[in-house]
């Protein structure tokens, strides 16, 4: 089932509460799935030193303000609302500003490497694999402004989308430079778009008021030959901004991470500085293909009452990656939610013995209620999925004894003591 798929609603009255638009139910086995992939993130990251930190979702207004005024993220998509106390707060539209925020307020000991997972909130035009609650996993490292940090932090993105067994990302890079050196490019930028600004889209024009940056995103037709013939940020480097540049890409190569450099590449959130990246999964439509990105943010620490404190780092769309999975056929939902169920025929006492034993040793394991029939139990230990039955009826109970059964129907069943059953049930699920 793909991720977030309706399903068919129970009519327990005249009218049936459905989640708002924008959001959705996430059952299993999608939801074992999605632990699944979180799980993966935290080994990858984890491996690299980085420590999970869980943000608040929602803070005050401003500490997303600083994502900057022209974003759509600030002006048009982000839940504010007043607080019974008179405060102004916003449902967080992304994580980094929180983990920054969390930094200023605790001065961790730098370099501070952290990991984060979990929702956040958008009021966005609900699409496929764009919803207005939405989940991202990323990482954050203040302190060094070292290029090879960000070749490290780009790199770990990669190596978890290996880990999932996707094999049709592709990772764009670029630097917008110092702050001096971004100022100028927007500056060129305007010239540039205003000089034929009538062959610009309505929305884009708008958009050229607030940012000329935000232009390049446009991926409208009309807008495209303008975009093209438009400066290069690249052009418009310092030196000192190429040379961290050169040293990011250099430290990609020597780790065989493959890149495109992409000049046009400006991320959403104004606070980037330097090198910028995205991953698109090719697998999905072009339109809807970014699965995640990130880059380097060297003023936002200060601009939330931190010393100045350099940072970089990625968030990655937890749903946009499954479906990548999904269209690549990789990282597939479980296929069973126990290993082990439980068929009792003496009652149900003795399924309150067995299944405790199985669980207490590690195993997934569940049983029928109700005092069902030995005929039903055995349907539902089939719908179940689960590998193995263990059965236990009167003969069973009197001589000590269980009955393993494969339900795969490959392996046959044997009738073993109390005490072996755990040892055969591992034995016949390697």
């Amino acid at each position: 089932m793909p991720v977030g798929a309706p399903v068919a609603s129970i009519t327990v009255s005249d009218h049936v509460f459905r989640a708002p638009k924008g959001t959705r139910d996430i059952l299993w086995p999608d939801s074992a799935r999605w632990r699944a992939l979180v799980d993966v993130f935290a080994e990858v990251v984890g491996s690299a030193g980085y420590l999970e930190v869980i943000p608040p979702m929602f803070e005050h207004v401003e500490v997303f303000q600083r994502l900057g005024e022209t974003t759509d993220v600030v002006r048009k998509e982000m839940y504010s609302f007043e607080d019974k106390g008179g405060r102004t707060l916003a449902l967080r539209p992304e994580q980094t500003a929180s983990v920054v925020r969390g930094f200023s307020e605790h001065r961790p000991t730098l370099p501070y490497k952290a990991w984060y997972a979990g929702p956040n909130f958008r009021y966005e035009r609900a699409q496929k694999g764009r919803f207005r609650q939405f989940d991202q996993v990323g990482v954050e490292v203040l302190g060094p402004t070292d290029p090879h940090l960000d070749a490290e932090v780009i790199s770990l993105a990669w190596r978890f989308y290996e880990r999932l067994g996707l094999k049709e990302v592709t990772l764009l890079v670029n630097s917008l430079g110092s702050p001096e050196d971004r100022a100028r490019y927007v500056e060129a930028l305007r010239v540039h778009f205003t000089a034929e600004s009538d062959a610009l889209s309505e929305e884009s024009r708008t958009t050229l008021e607030a940012n000329p940056l935000r232009v390049l995103d446009s991926r409208r037709e009309a807008d495209a030959p303008l975009i093209d013939a438009a400066p290069r940020m690249i052009d418009h480097l310092s030196d000192d901004a190429a040379a961290h540049f050169a040293g990011v890409t250099s430290a990609l190569d020597a780790v065989g991470v493959p890149y495109t450099v992409a000049p046009r590449l400006v991320r959403g959130l104004d606070y980037y500085v330097r090198t910028t990246f995205e991953f698109a999964a090719e697998a999905l439509d072009a339109a809807q293909n970014a699965v995640g990105g990130g880059g380097r943010y060297d003023g936002l620490a200060a601009d939330l009452g931190a010393p100045e404190t350099p940072g970089v780092g990625f968030a990655l769309g937890v749903d946009r990656t499954l479906l990548a999975c999904d269209a690549e056929g990789v990282f597939n939902a479980p296929a069973a939610a126990i290993d082990v169920f439980v068929v009792d025929a003496t009652g149900g006492d003795e399924a309150v013995v067995v299944t405790d034993l199985i669980r207490t040793d590690g195993l997934r394991v569940d049983r029928a209620w109700d005092g069902r029939s030995m005929k039903a139990q055995m349907k539902a230990a089939d719908r179940s999925a689960a590998a193995l039955a263990v059965i236990v009826g009167e003969d069973e109970k009197a001589a000590g004894t269980v009955t393993v059964r494969d339900l795969r129907g490959d392996g046959g069943q044997e009738t073993v003591t109390r005490d072996q059953m755990i040892q055969t049930l591992r034995a016949r699920l390697r």
